[in-house]
């Protein structure tokens, strides 16, 4: 088994996080997104035709890639301490909070990134500066209900126990203040106390976000 990974990029990141709450010691092979080596016809006819990472590849040779799919695999294989719940309620409010994470935060940071950093620029062709300015009003939109959400919650993103959720919202908020140049707003209080709470935890401590460039 091993994981092809870029560690300080936000997706692959997730699972690094997930591995250390877990406590799971997985072999990494780093690969240069900077260069673009995911992106090289090897590695998308053997890892992953979109190229994406991270890409975890099995004993037997086969792929499974998708951040999120990645730690599904290792829940099954080991539950404990749960990440995704354990009953039917606890299951279907951190599904729903990931899945709020993923399209009314992560898509739009990364729409910002694409059309609105000089590091995409290049790689992109035509940015849409109009597209970028939107989302990041999106995203800022997002946040304020994450700080009114967290205001109800049990201190976590999905209810009173850290989760894969806590893991998306983290890994994508580092993201957007350190590269894309969306930081917290210091007026939302209980989205800022959960960062810094969460921030502290070993898993992140041991694998922080990418410094800005």
């Amino acid at each position: 088994m091993k994981l092809h990974t870029y560690p300080t990029a936000p997706n692959p990141r997730r699972v690094h996080l997930y591995l250390a709450e877990k406590g799971l010691d997985v072999p990494c092979e780093t690969v240069d997104i900077m260069t673009r080596q995911n992106r090289t016809p090897e590695f998308m006819a053997k890892r992953n035709p979109l190229g994406g990472l991270p890409v975890l590849e099995l004993d037997d040779g086969s792929h499974i890639a998708e951040s999120v799919a990645i730690c599904r695999y290792f829940e099954v294989l080991h539950p404990e301490p749960p990440l995704f719940g354990t009953s039917a309620e606890e299951q279907g409010r951190i599904e729903m909070w990931s899945r709020r994470i993923e399209l009314n935060v992560a898509r739009p940071v990364g729409m910002v990134w694409v059309h609105g950093s000089p590091f995409t620029k290049g790689v992109v062709g035509k940015q849409l500066p109009e597209a970028a300015e939107q989302n990041r009003g999106i995203v800022k939109s997002a946040y304020r209900f994450l700080d009114e959400s967290l205001a109800q919650s049990g201190g976590f993103i999905a209810g009173d126990a850290f989760s894969i959720a806590d893991i998306l919202a983290l890994t994508t908020i580092d993201f957007a203040a350190g590269l894309v140049e969306i930081p917290l707003d210091p007026e939302l209080r209980e989205l800022n106390a959960w960062h810094e709470r969460v921030s502290k935890r070993p898993s992140v401590q041991q694998h922080p976000a990418a410094a800005p460039r």
